[in-house]
């Protein structure tokens, strides 16, 4: 019998060290980085399998439908009037943006495309602080209710720009979450030019994923204004105080366009920060916050508990001041 009992011991401690080892490995994350969408991404994830391709991949599929800096792109198509049948991630990112539109009362709007790109903020690099009668014409073919999805297929007037810039980048980040979701993975943190989706917690610091928010700077320079905890949840950030225009008289202009107006927003908002379920809402709800103000932004927030805002802004001694709604984390 004592031979009988010395193999099982070995079989137990040999399964202890395996599983010893299992473990030890489970505690590595994995990290992916490179450039995307005219910007840098990361992913880090708990896992040892190598998804760089598998991304890569992604990133393509969705650029090719979505980027109007590929000129044939569906969107690209699309806004010289060519007939495409969208994909599911044009359909994504178009209902999503659909819902937004009406909740913001039209401060993000995807057709303001053209409008932004006649103050050389967007793809169209050639055109820069055009006169009134310019902006006037272009804002009659402004206005997302115009544009319709019906069977697969896009109907808007011949004159009607698409660009979903603001939502795109949130949309990559979510679309990299969900893989990693679909492959069983959900200890994750997945950022793209500072938009951010994170699940579970970081494995390696057996701690809560902890991100930065960027402090307002006009001189080009990057320094962490805060630090929080997020889990579960995207994150995204609009600033005015890197993007924008300078005129011969010194005059600074913000790239967020007033979808009313068809000019640059007049705010004292350098910065918000929005949480939200996932990425592509967050994303697009910064951006129309830029343009809403802290007013309208305080009063729509009260029937949008699901939103949780962080807002750095300028007072009239052009202070730096910030404020928290919904509860977004202090730490």
């Amino acid at each position: 019998m004592k031979p009988i009992k010395f193999l099982i011991l070995l079989l137990l401690m040999f399964s202890c060290k395996e599983e010893s080892k299992q473990v030890q490995l489970s505690l590595e994350n994995t990290k992916i980085s490179g450039p995307v969408f005219g910007t840098s991404f990361s992913v880090i994830y708990n896992s040892e399998k190598d998804y760089s391709k598998q991304f890569d991949s992604l990133f393509a599929v969705v650029n090719q439908s979505l980027s109007t800096y590929i000129p044939d792109s569906d969107i690209s198509k699309l806004n010289r009037n060519e007939p495409v049948n969208i994909d599911k991630h044009f359909e994504s990112v178009f209902s999503a943006s659909k819902k937004i539109y009406k909740t913001t009362e039209g401060a993000f709007d995807p057709t303001i495309g053209d409008v932004v790109n006649a103050w050389s903020f967007g793809a169209d690099k050639n055109k820069f602080l055009t006169d009134s009668t310019t902006i006037d014409s272009l804002m009659r073919f402004v206005g997302f209710d115009k544009v319709k999805m019906i069977d697969h297929k896009i109907k808007k007037h011949p004159q009607t720009y698409l660009e979903f810039n603001a939502i795109a980048k949130g949309y990559g980040v979510d679309v990299i979450a969900d893989f990693l979701e679909d492959k069983n993975i959900s200890n994750y943190l997945v950022e793209i030019g500072g938009e951010i989706r994170a699940n579970g917690i970081n494995i390696e610091k057996e701690s809560p994923w902890r991100v930065g928010l960027d402090e307002p700077r006009f001189d080009g320079e990057q320094s962490v204004l805060k630090a929080i905890t997020l889990s579960n949840v995207g994150m995204a950030t609009s600033g005015t105080y890197r993007k924008f225009k300078t005129d011969e008289q010194g005059n600074r202009y913000a790239h967020i366009i007033d979808t009313k107006t068809g000019y640059p927003s007049k705010t004292n908002i350098l910065s918000v920060s929005v949480i939200a379920e996932d990425c592509m809402t967050a994303d697009a709800y910064a951006t129309a916050f830029q343009a809403m103000g802290i007013e309208k932004v305080t009063e729509f927030l009260k029937s949008h508990p699901e939103l949780k805002v962080f807002m750095v802004f300028e007072n009239e001694n052009q202070e730096f001041e910030t404020i928290n709604l919904n509860h977004f984390p202090k730490e």
